[in-house]
């Protein structure tokens, strides 16, 4: 054999020896997740008079504190968009420049509670309940024409309530390694207790250019369902 296919066949053999170990490396469960998901939330009770769906995004993370990383510490914040109007306006200076008045009816959460997961490895059900606050506010501001540019905001309304939720799920593993990559599913009620909030026509536009509010007071519960992605931290590496 020349020492070209020689050099040539070491070569080879080393890169397969590196390939197999790649692939019988192992890592222990995650310690941590972090995960962004997809919310549509659908009012309870008297609630449900006022709006019919929300939509809005959610951050969560949980950190194991027990030996077999099942009970964990977890927390998220989130908010949704229940309503929303848009009025047509001349710019100051001519009806050739158009502006639009936007209004959004949102609820901001967020909250930290225990977690607690039945199994672990590619399929994990989970439940948790956490404490914290809710946000109720309606915020107008103005855009450009074509919709770029928001300026101006103000918040129109506002109230601050404590929140309790609770809710299980599950994460669905479709990629190992040191950050395993998991579908993350779960549904969760929102107990936000009774709350002030404005919905969408509950602003009057005076001729003085004074503005009328009509508030309304009721119970603010929610449930939610949650689409998303989480991503694992603290996995420690191993060899079969």
């Amino acid at each position: 054999m020349g020492n070209g296919r020689f050099w040539t066949a070491v070569a080879l053999g080393c890169a397969l020896s590196a390939a197999d170990r790649v692939q019988a490396q192992e890592y222990s469960e995650p310690s941590k997740f972090v995960g962004l998901s997809f919310v549509a939330g659908n009012p309870i009770g008297d609630f449900g008079t006022f709006f019919d769906q929300g939509f809005g995004v959610q951050l969560e993370g949980s950190w194991a504190v027990s030996e077999d990383r099942r009970f964990r510490l977890r927390a998220d914040v989130g908010g949704l968009v229940y309503g929303h109007e848009s009025l047509a306006l001349c710019h100051p200076l001519g009806c050739r420049i158009g502006v639009s008045l936007n209004t959004t009816n949102n609820i901001f959460y967020g909250g930290v509670g225990p977690e607690y997961a039945f199994t672990s490895g590619a399929f994990e059900p989970y439940v948790f309940g956490t404490v914290g606050l809710s946000y109720f506010a309606t915020i107008s501001s103005l855009s450009g024409g074509d919709g770029y540019g928001d300026y101006f905001d103000t918040t129109n309304y506002s109230d601050v309530v404590m929140a309790w939720k609770f809710g299980g799920g599950a994460r669905v593993r479709v990629h190992r390694g040191a950050h395993p990559v998991a579908l993350d599913f779960g549904v969760e009620r929102h107990q936000n207790g009774i709350a002030n909030f404005l919905t969408e026509g509950d602003i009057l536009d005076n001729p003085d250019g004074s503005v009328t509010l009509f508030p309304n007071r009721s119970e603010a519960d929610l449930m939610t369902l949650r689409f998303g992605v989480s991503v694992g931290f603290g996995a420690r590496p191993g060899i079969r």
